[in-house]
């Protein structure tokens, strides 16, 4: 009769444990089955676009000069990463968790060398950098924008270019404006500033959650598997873009120079917009944080204020976004996305995210949930809520069908929230190096598309 109550205590961990665990092979489950019918699916006829499903990548095992710091930083943030995340003083933590970030990220990446890993990655047909030489005349490239959206038009632009607002190329452009032109230049801004968005995740869950919270999370938003697209894809740039205006929010509403704060995030978060069109629904994480805030009201007209100046100005220069989104859903369906079957990837874009968020976010997220349904105190219960409103942005996104394939770059931004559900876990250095397993495979095992 008592074996029961005196076994509660020391159950009750094991069987949390256990269901992380379920949780982390129910996502892996989830990515088997994407391989498994996407590669039957691909072989029958082709329409998925991709060579090995559900990611845009090919077989190809190899090493190269990024490997043994790829092994040595991922040993060295499992051993010893938790310990110095609770230690270490915040400031010193957020430039070693920039740091250790970066260096994950640029030895992954020189896994496949510096040419195919990072000077090429940008410089492809149907990337960003080769319409460079066409915005000699800025405001007259913006007002011509949309004439070359469409497969059939004149001169239409490359994919990536056109399925993005002008906001993204113009990156480049002035990027190559400063004298550092060329595809080497644009994959080292990309990782520099992408790395970034793990500082700017852990200082707005500082902010709404508490310092503790954060810590936790440190380590898992250094050791990310999405450091495999960061370097190098733009959405890496794109996401610490996002990343910081949710940052900067976070603390305007909790009485942190509320002004400043809330005109810069209001700043960013317009040009998210600029920057890719589906990061118009960083709206929803944005409502969250206001409505998380203790001191929404007071930063909210420095907000708006600073949300209409990107949009203005291009506006200003001649550049209709509406129009151009119109344009896009057209483009789409011209290319692959018109192609490639809604049935299969509505369900093999979550199979994605489990490559760029790795298993330990899978149980982090039955986590959330758990805390969520049972009202947990109020640092974890406001954590939950960011996470719990980046998945539903997520998932908007995946439903919306203008997503199908190559998600583990496009959703970057999003995911970067999802990681901090990472907190909730127990046995950091299981999972750490769980997480610093998949990625050290799929960048050694497969060659990505960026």
């Amino acid at each position: 009769m008592t074996s029961e109550p005196l076994c509660e205590p020391q159950c009750k961990p094991l069987r949390e444990t256990l269901r992380d665990l379920y949780a982390a092979v129910a996502a892996a489950l989830l990515v088997a089955t994407a391989v498994v019918v996407g590669s039957g699916i691909e072989h029958r006829d082709g329409t998925l676009r991709v060579a090995w499903p559900p990611l845009l990548a090919t077989w190809e095992p190899h090493v190269g000069p990024g490997t043994p710091a790829a092994l040595a930083v991922a040993a060295a943030v499992v051993a010893y990463g938790p310990a110095v995340a609770a230690r270490l003083p915040w400031r010193p933590l957020l430039l070693a968790g920039w740091g250790a970030a970066a260096a994950w990220t640029w030895s992954l990446a020189l896994v496949d060398g510096w040419y195919r890993g990072i000077a090429e990655q940008l410089t492809t047909r149907n990337e960003y950098l080769p319409v460079v030489g066409r915005f000699h005349d800025i405001a007259a490239a913006l007002r011509d924008f949309n004439h070359h959206i469409l497969i059939d038009s004149p001169g239409n632009w490359p994919a990536h270019v056109a399925g993005h607002p002008p906001g993204a190329t113009l990156t480049f452009v002035l990027l190559d404006r400063a004298g550092l032109g060329g595809g080497g230049w644009a994959g080292a801004f990309v990782i520099t500033v992408g790395t970034t968005a793990t500082v700017a995740v852990l200082i707005a869950v500082r902010a709404l959650a508490d310092e503790t919270v954060a810590r936790r999370a440190a380590p898992y938003l250094v050791l990310a598997p999405a450091a495999v697209w960061v370097g190098t894809s733009a959405d890496g740039y794109f996401a610490a873009v996002a990343a910081w205006s949710v940052a900067f929010l976070a603390l305007a509403v909790t009485g942190r120079s509320p002004r400043r704060t809330a005109l810069a995030s209001g700043l960013l978060l317009g040009l998210t917009a600029y920057l890719s069109y589906g990061l118009t629904l960083f709206a929803l994480i944005a409502a969250a944080v206001l409505l998380l805030g203790s001191r929404r009201a007071r930063p909210l007209p420095f907000l708006l204020a600073g949300l209409a100046v990107v949009p203005v100005v291009f506006t200003t220069l001649g550049f209709d976004w509406w129009e151009a989104y119109r344009l896009l859903v057209t483009r789409y369906r011209q290319g692959a996305g018109g192609v490639r079957p809604y049935g299969y990837w509505v369900w093999a874009n979550l199979a994605c995210t489990v490559f760029v968020v790795g298993p330990a976010t899978a149980a982090g997220l039955r986590r959330t949930g758990v805390a969520l349904t049972r009202r947990a105190p109020a640092p974890a219960f406001r954590l939950t809520v960011l996470v719990a409103v980046a998945l539903l942005a997520l998932l908007v996104a995946d439903v919306s069908g203008m997503s199908k394939a190559e998600t583990e770059r496009i959703w970057l931004p999003f995911a970067m929230w999802l990681l901090p559900s990472c907190a909730f876990l127990t046995g950091a250095r299981g999972w750490l190096a769980a997480q610093a397993a998949l990625a050290l495979l799929v960048n050694h095992l497969l060659l990505t598309g960026w």
